[in-house]
């Protein structure tokens, strides 16, 4: 290939995927990028001259990453000796969320296999916009500094980009919290794009919004919102409060403050952030203009008159009805340094990176407004005016950091009556999360002594002065949160069984459902027919992916979830949750390859493989030991092993097997006894008896042998999770495969005398198991009725299939069935009408030519329903009819329309529709 001359600005991103838990390329949420290189492939850094140096000029963070070197300045070294350019945007990726205030490290970057100039980069995130973002602009800086153009502005660009982050991330307070739950292990969900969060799952779970949590009372919010009230009640318990009166006029204003004396504070009633409030008036005048401030901020319109109470302002902050934190507030000002002026010292003191708009940062820059104006005039000053070194000279009244001001941590100065008189009044109002506020000379000596009082109550009271404060200690007062929510031994998790595989999958997790539905649990279960709560049908979908199982986990009655996991949930979006207790695995085989980047067994199995390793070091990975794919995976897994295997004594699988249960692990074999073939449960010496294969009712009397498999898999599932024996012996003998509990999953029923089996099956590994099913069944039923039953199938497969899949899945039925129709979905998946049909008709064709058929009739009937008649006309009385289906629902009413209308003498020669016959009941 022919290398590029000069360096162009060729770095582009082709695909983005964000994983929402672990996946293919991480244990942890990440950001999947694939990026060509164009022609900066053939220009890496030692190549572009400056190039390092420049960059280091823009992000000196990027001095701090190791990279392999695994030291200080181990990426810088990368760049030096010569990296390509895609290995320079993860670190600017990474760098990027630095600066934002993430602190991450996790990164890599692979070529694609094959394709000269593509990488994929995988980097870790905290927020998905922000790390997408820093995706965009890494690869525009990369851009700029091989070539750069006019008007690119780094600076801005980099000011936008933390903009976004800083509207994106949480408060201080929801951080605080969180950091806490995650410090704890606790599990936890964003629900909207503000700071809703779900901590723990199922129905251990709890949700907060900033400081407000589950447990918060609605009434108790309602009373702290009204001043007025919470005024009355504190000053009926006898705790020292500000004499108060409520008006909504002007006049009424007046008149109320000439009744309590100047001067006095107008408030809004149910303001909050120190909006509205008008401190210190002292006369008519003022009540009548601050007035017009306080109402404007009222949303009901009622504004509060009481009596100015003089002294420094503190925020007790109590949590769960104990004080945990106090901090004295000091209202936003500037200090004279006798060269500066006003405005001037604001800038400087705005300047300070700790300061940010609003809420998003530890402290909140000062705003010069018109009664920061007015106020600096009442001091003798203007904003032009140069204040002596040391004088103070306030910007606000108001002591909120909403409003610029600091705080100084107090916690361990207070008095004990003051204490125990916020303690009170948070308990007065109900509130589990209370910020009082008093108004006192000095917070060490007894308010009621130096003539204090608690001038309000805040329900959700902001953290970060007592996590944050500008001077002092800071308090971890989220830990007492955390306590209110989750006491010490209380869980936070529900139990997850995540169950992967080829084939099976269904079937199993309905059956781990089912042991444990019978022990009175309530079961949260996703699967390819909808999301299942409690055995009710809340969502009717393909639900076998990462948002459905966050739906389970968020409704609050699932005491276990089970969830089948399918590969492309898995490729889209990762796992649905940061781990699982119980991993179960039944098989890999041929399916699905060819697709998004899946091309042989061993990519699909480090897939499926995911579900393994999010298997903790307490958990359990059930796997199946008759798969050679599967058997690998016990390498990837933190937790036990529990073995199941369907071997025959004396293999080499089945001595595998024995040897794991010596060294005292866990299996599930087969033996047999005089009675029939036994499921039975190793233990390491011991040996326990489960059932008889031949007395599940999913097994048909055994000859179903793959649900013989999945039966044992989702006994290893619930012995791992503590299910008593008998439990999971009644589990699985009462679970059957009828439509109510099964749907379309080996439903079996009898239609016009023939039986009907229903059944999902769509790819080779599956047919192989279902033709060997057709084979036993017809065989038994043969030797009943000294008669051979005819063996028929309705079969297809998706249309996005490789050629090779669809002729396979022929090939293999053609072996067990004598007689078979070709159908299509209904979702052609990009071919044309006719031509995945003819290919599995091929398939068929080339078995029959090969002599390794039993087919000797083969017909294609594209539309399902007509498939489903023309199959049942083929069959006589005792034949057995099988129906690989695409939609369950549409088959089965069909099939209900003729056992509604049986008859013996066949069918109506104008629609192939059963005629009735009152002398025939199927």
């Amino acid at each position: 290939m022919e290398h590029a001359a000069q360096p162009q600005p060729d770095l582009t991103i082709r695909s983005t995927r964000v994983y929402r838990g672990p996946n293919v390329w991480s244990y942890h949420q990440a950001i999947h990028l694939v990026v060509d290189l164009g022609t900066l492939e053939d220009f890496p850094t030692d190549r572009l001259p400056g190039f390092t140096d420049r960059l280091l000029e823009l992000l000196p963070g990027l001095v701090e990453h190791t990279c392999s070197v695994g030291e200080r300045g181990g990426f810088v070294q990368r760049m030096r000796k010569g990296t390509w350019l895609g290995h320079v945007a993860e670190h600017v990726m990474l760098q990027l969320q630095q600066e934002a205030g993430h602190d991450l490290r996790r990164g890599k970057t692979r070529s694609v296999k094959g394709e000269r100039g593509r990488y994929n980069i995988v980097i870790g995130y905290l927020d998905e916009t922000v790390g997408l973002a820093a995706s965009r602009l890494a690869v525009r800086l990369v851009n700029e500094l091989v070539s750069p153009t006019d008007g690119f502005d780094w600076q801005q660009k980099l000011d936008e980009f933390l903009l976004t982050a800083q509207r994106t991330a949480f408060g201080p307070s929801t951080h605080a919290i969180l950091e806490e739950a995650v410090s704890r292990g606790i599990p936890w969900q964003r629900l909207n794009r503000g700071s809703l969060i779900q901590l723990g799952q199922g129905v251990h779970a709890k949700r907060f919004r900033a400081t407000m949590t589950s447990l918060t009372g609605a009434l108790a919010v309602d009373i702290a919102g009204d001043k007025d009230l919470t005024n009355s009640l504190l000053g009926s318990a006898g705790l020292p409060v500000p004499e108060s009166e409520l008006v909504r006029t002007e006049e009424g204003a007046v008149e109320a403050a000439r009744r309590i004396g100047h001067p006095v504070v107008l408030k809004p009633l149910d303001g909050n952030h120190g909006r509205g409030v008008c401190l210190d008036l002292r006369d008519d005048d003022a009540v009548r203009e601050a007035y017009a401030v306080a109402r404007g901020e009222s949303r009901r319109g009622y504004v509060q008159v009481e009596s100015f109470i003089t002294g420094k302002d503190y925020r007790c902050l109590i949590i769960g009805g104990k004080m945990q934190a106090i901090a004295e507030r000091v209202p936003a000002h500037v200090v004279g340094d006798g060269v500066s002026t006003v405005a001037e010292l604001v800038d400087l003191t705005n300047a300070d990176p700790r300061r940010g708009v609003g809420h998003e940062k530890v402290l909140t820059r000062i705003k010069v407004d018109e009664a920061a104006v007015e106020l600096v005039a009442a001091q003798g000053f203007s904003m032009d005016s140069v204040p002596p070194a040391g004088e103070p000279v306030k910007l606000a009244l108001t002591a909120n950091m909403s409003t610029g001001g600091i705080s100084i941590d107090r916690t361990f100065e207070a008095h004990e009556d003051n204490v125990d008189i916020a303690e009170e009044a948070a308990q007065l109002v109900g509130l589990d999360v209370a910020g009082i506020d008093f108004i006192c000379p000095d917070i060490t000596q007894p308010v009621r002594d130096t003539g204090g009082a608690i001038c309000e109550v805040n329900a959700a009271p902001g953290f970060r002065m007592h996590t944050h404060p500008t001077i002092g200690e800071p308090q971890f007062i989220a830990k007492p949160v955390i306590d209110l929510l989750f006491p010490p031994g209380a869980p936070s998790r529900v139990p997850i069984v995540a169950v992967t595989g080829t084939n099976g999958k269904t079937t199993t997790s309905r059956m781990i459902s089912h042991i444990f539905k019978g022990m009175g649990t309530k079961v949260g279960m996703t699967s390819t027919d909808g999301i299942i709560i409690d055995e009710r049908l809340v969502k009717k979908a393909d639900a076998s992916g990462p948002r459905s199982a966050r739906m389970v986990l968020q409704n609050p009655r699932v005491e276990l979830a089970v969830m089948e996991v399918a590969r492309g949930g898995v490729l889209r979006e990762g796992l649905g949750y940061d781990r699982n207790d119980v991993a179960v695995v039944t098989n890999v085989a041929s399916d699905h390859l060819g697709m998004r980047g899946i091309e042989t067994l061993a990519d699909l199995a480090a897939v499926k493989r995911v579900v393994v390793e999010a298997v903790p070091r307490d958990g359990h990975a059930v796997l199946n030991a008759d798969d050679e794919h599967v058997r690998a995976m016990r390498r990837h897994c933190s937790g036990a092993i529990i073995w199941f295997t369907t071997s025959e004594p004396g293999s080499s699988v089945h001595q595998m097997v024995l040897d794991h249960c010596r060294r005292g692990g866990r299996a599930l074999l087969l033996e047999e006894t005089e009675r029939g073939e036994m499921i039975v449960v190793r233990h390491g010496s011991r040996t326990m008896q489960l059932a008889f294969t031949h007395l599940l009712p999913s097994t048909f009397g055994g000859a179903a042998r793959m649900n013989v498999a999945n039966a044992m898999a989702a006994a290893g599932a619930a012995i791992a999770l503590g299910a008593p024996l008998r439990d999971v012996r009644q589990g699985l003998r009462t679970f059957t495969t009828n439509y109510y509990l099964s749907p379309g999953r080996m439903n079996l029923m009898s239609v016009l005398g023939a039986e009907v089996v229903v059944d999902y099956c769509h790819n080779a590994a599956g047919m192989r198991m279902l033709g060997d099913f057709a084979a036993r069944y017809g065989d038994r039923k043969s030797a009943e009725t000294n008669r051979r039953v005819q063996r028929i199938a309705m079969i297809a497969t998706a249309g996005d299939r490789r050629d090779e899949d669809l002729r396979e899945l022929g090939e293999t039925a053609a072996r067990y069935f004598d007689t078979i129709v070709v159908r299509e979905d209904g979702n052609l998946r990009g071919r044309p009408a006719g031509e995945s049909a003819e290919l599995v008709a091929q398939g068929c064709r080339d078995a029959i030519a090969a002599g390794a058929a039993v087919t000797t009739t083969l017909e294609i009937v594209t539309d399902e329903v007509e498939a489903v008649r023309r199959s049942l006309k083929l069959a006589d009385r005792g034949d057995l009819v099988v129906l690989c289906v695409d939609r369950h629902a549409v088959v089965m009413d069909e099939l209900e329309r003729y056992t509604q209308a049986a008859t013996p003498r066949g069918y109506n020669d104008q629609d192939d529709r059963p005629v009735a016959d009152a002398d025939f009941t199927a």
